[in-house]
């Protein structure tokens, strides 16, 4: 039994509140645990853009690596930032400066931890997840049905990003394929990346990227009974952020 945590990028009060409406109960040890075994699954994007990326990723590390309780495929954000912390020259810039600047203000002692965590956490990720017996996918911006199993860098791209074509979009943003309208597997397919006003069920995919930190939810997806759960968002509304879709 899971609960599928969609985009939280730093929105940790959210989060708190969304998993306490789902059940768990944080007074015990501290983090998240359910009296009835189930277990948190994150869809990717724990940072940038919202108010407290290092909260999000310290606790995500304390259940994933630590207590072993919970799981966590990356998303382009987390790539990203894992690319900061390697020294590699990245951007600062679509999010990553908040979580950078939450970064700067610690400790050198801090610092050290934090990037240790995030980077151990990133490196043990597998690019997706496969759950239930290969009957629950879990990626970041979703999956084609013939590339569940691969992890070429096609597939990595198509993972962290989406159906990209190349292209980009008046406002800078990529142009994206509506992938799920043909997806044809037997797994069912849990993603975020794309904002959307509320989750999005198309075939046996369900995108539950709500889009928290621009003012919208943050949703988890129960399983195996495939029942959304949301809690609103404490940030302003930024309505073009979100993706309408011809269904």
């Amino acid at each position: 039994m899971y609960d599928i945590i969609g985009d939280i990028h730093g929105c940790y009060d959210e989060f708190i509140t969304l998993t306490k409406k789902l059940g768990y109960d944080w007074n015990q040890k501290g983090y998240p645990i359910h009296p009835d075994g189930r277990i948190l699954v994150f869809v990717g994007d724990l940072t940038d853009r919202g108010p407290e990326s290092i909260k999000v990723m310290e606790i995500v590390y304390k259940l994933v690596i630590e207590e072993k309780v919970a799981h966590y495929t990356p998303g382009n954000h987390c790539d990203k930032l894992y690319r900061y912390f390697l020294g590699r020259k990245v951007q600062i810039k679509h999010g990553l400066e908040t979580t950078v600047a939450e970064y700067d203000a610690l400790s050198s002692k801090d610092k050290a931890k934090v990037q240790s965590h995030f980077m151990k956490l990133f490196e043990r990720a597998p690019l997706y997840l496969q759950l239930d017996k290969g009957k629950l996918v879990v990626a970041h911006a979703g999956i084609r049905h013939d590339y569940i199993g691969k992890t070429s860098n096609k597939v990595k791209t198509f993972v962290l990003y989406g159906d990209i074509t190349g292209e980009t979009n008046p406002d800078g943003t990529p142009v994206r394929r509506d992938w799920a309208k043909q997806y044809s597997g037997d797994a069912w397919v849990i993603y975020g990346h794309t904002p959307v006003e509320k989750p999005r069920k198309i075939n046996k995919t369900w995108n539950i990227d709500t889009g928290c930190v621009f003012g919208g939810m943050l949703t988890a997806l129960r399983y195996p009974e495939m029942e959304p759960v949301s809690v609103p968002s404490s940030m302003p509304k930024v309505s073009e952020k979100f993706r309408a879709f011809d269904e």
